[in-house]
């Protein structure tokens, strides 16, 4: 009979060992991860991109974050429109655009694209929301680009209002990003007269683009179609979130939780209608199981958006996730040998591609204790949910780098 140990379930990290320990080649192949803000990380997702997109017929790499912002990265890799510079700055939230590594990402896609038509081109997608952790965006740039999409397509009679009312009823954007809205819903604009009314008006331009039939047989038309299909998701979806921060009852946290994480799913659905998608997130987001957290003294459980995904897609969707031995500059020293981060920071390698079956095979009935974080931004493996991943991805030291992430 076979034995299992942790090191015969590892092997090297690449595309082609990924595909084969997943067994297939999913339509969304989702890569989670324990922390934001390590280059190293980012590093290997940048790797098996690229071999994803050279071996296996990838075009599409998508982002936890803003979904609106990414169009400007987007447009940059397929055109090389603006500079190099500006795109990071306004092209990622979360401070994602400060990474070294998003930067190498963004330049190899501009550098592959150079040469290539349109049909081959690699894009790049943002999937979280316009949202921040303190609050969220005017659903203005949204409602205003879906708006004028229907206007160059239709008879004024059958749009809900004109430019003008829209502007109005939006007034400053400063009544929305309000900072103080997340703790105190009275302070929200989500639930005022205006604020009712441009959800009714979202919902109507959302309905009569879903009415319209595109020639989507031309390429530009396609691409103006499924823009205008997310500026719908994103407008009602935004509007539906500002409402929510207004809302007094003890789950509105929770609420606002799983409509973020239902706006990601959408957004990777969409994706994965024009062709094989790699997903990077927090595992939080892309996970099978229910997430959960801690928040305003309650804790929080939702179905995030690989969950969703997940439903929809079947064996179409994968979840790797990854799992970290050291972020030292960050609190997090060597790990526990009892623990999974344990036994594989023990092996000789600084990365491993590891087969989640035969790992468990190695740990027994009895799965180990989970390693716990000293610091709250490092989210540890659990050992328990290893069967709800398709494989695990290793590294074993998280060096520090440029400060580029909000980690306080």
């Amino acid at each position: 009979m076979t034995t299992h140990t942790a090191e015969s379930a590892t092997r090297p990290v690449g595309a082609a060992d990924l595909v084969e320990a997943v067994r297939r080649q999913p339509r969304v192949l989702a890569l989670g991860e324990p922390t934001h803000g390590e280059d190293a990380l980012l590093d290997v997702r940048n790797v098996l991109f690229r071999e994803l997109v050279e071996e296996y017929g990838y075009r599409t790499v998508a982002i936890e974050s803003d979904c609106l912002a990414g169009l400007v990265v987007d447009a940059y890799v397929t055109s090389g429109a603006g500079d190099l510079d500006d795109v990071m700055a306004r092209g990622f939230s979360h401070g994602f655009g400060g990474s070294a590594a998003n930067r190498e990402l963004v330049r190899w896609m501009s550098e592959f694209n150079a040469a290539r038509p349109a049909a081959e081109q690699v894009r790049f997608a943002g999937f979280d929301g316009p949202l921040e952790t303190g609050g969220a965006a005017s659903p203005r740039q949204a409602l205003a680009a879906l708006h004028a999409h229907l206007a160059a397509r239709c008879d004024a009679s059958a749009l809900p209002c004109t430019p003008e009312t829209l502007d109005g009823l939006l007034g400053a954007d400063a009544r929305w990003t309000e900072p103080a809205a997340m703790r105190d819903p009275s302070r929200s604009v989500g639930r005022t007269p205006d604020a009712e009314r441009l959800r009714l008006i979202a919902d109507d331009l959302a309905a009569l683009l879903d009415a319209q039939v595109p020639d989507l047989g031309d390429p530009d038309e396609r691409e103006a179609w499924d823009r205008a299909l997310l500026h719908a998701r994103t407008a009602t979806g935004l509007l539906r979130y500002h409402s929510w921060m207004a809302d007094t009852s003890p789950g509105r946290l929770g609420r606002l939780l799983t409509l973020r994480d239902a706006m990601m799913a959408g957004r990777l659905l969409a994706l994965a209608e024009r062709g094989p998608v790699l997903a990077h997130g927090h595992h939080a987001h892309l996970q099978r199981e229910r997430s959960a957290m801690h928040l305003g003294g309650r804790r929080e459980e939702w179905w995030g958006a690989g969950a969703i995904v997940a439903s929809r897609l079947g064996e179409e969707y994968a979840f790797v996730t990854t799992a970290l031995g050291t972020i030292r500059h960050r609190g997090v020293q060597d790990p526990p040998p009892d623990t999974v981060e344990g036994l594989l920071h023990a092996l000789p390698e600084d990365r491993y591609l590891v087969d989640v079956r035969l790992l468990a095979a190695a740990l027994g009935d009895v799965p180990p204790a989970p390693r716990t974080s000293p610091w709250y931004g490092y989210a540890p493996l659990d050992p328990t949910r290893l069967a709800g991943m398709d494989a695990l991805v290793f590294v074993k030291d998280a060096p520090e780098g440029p400060e580029w992430w909000p980690a306080g």
